[in-house]
């Protein structure tokens, strides 16, 4: 009777050359064929007008659309945390994909409106932008504090 191990050392010597050669395809664990594509890097500047839908406590929850190097409809939920500090969790949703980030900025009250100013990771992507991450992006905007519509702007690298 042939062990275990011989069965699979032959099992394995018999795939691979034909692997490498193309003939057969390599299947991850999950039996997903396996992919891979080049990282590549884009510069983007993005602006977007948007409108509250809702807030809770110091979260205003809004939705707009967003313009320049990245279209698409955008949601950003931005977090109140101090007289002088916001966060912010920001998704963009392009055509073919979507960016997942997160903000930490500077808060200005000033009369009727509010001005912001910090950075913005991205943390992750689906589709087309599936594994997109990067730090340090600029991430400024206004609140207006009579009606909460806020204007935001993102400019930066990141990878894909």
């Amino acid at each position: 009777m042939v062990s275990l191990r011989l069965r699979m050392s032959r099992l394995a010597a018999a795939i691979v050359p034909a692997a490498l050669a193309g003939a057969v395809p390599v299947y991850a664990a999950a039996s997903h064929p396996v992919t891979a594509r080049a990282a590549s890097t884009l510069t983007f500047s993005d602006s977007g007008r948007l409108h509250l839908t809702s807030h809770h406590s110091f979260t205003l929850d809004e939705q707009g659309i967003a313009s320049g190097t990245i279209s698409g409809t955008i949601y950003i939920h931005l977090t109140i945390v101090s007289t002088n500090r916001v966060t912010a969790a920001v998704d963009i949703y392009p055509s073919g994909g979507s960016i997942t980030g997160y903000a930490n900025a500077s808060y200005r009250p000033a009369g009727a409106v509010a001005t912001f100013d910090g950075t913005m990771s991205v943390v992750r992507g689906t589709g087309r932008y599936s594994g997109a991450h990067g730090s340090g992006l600029a991430f400024t905007g206004t609140v207006q504090r009579t009606n909460d519509a806020v204007t935001v702007h993102v400019s930066g690298r990141m990878s894909t």
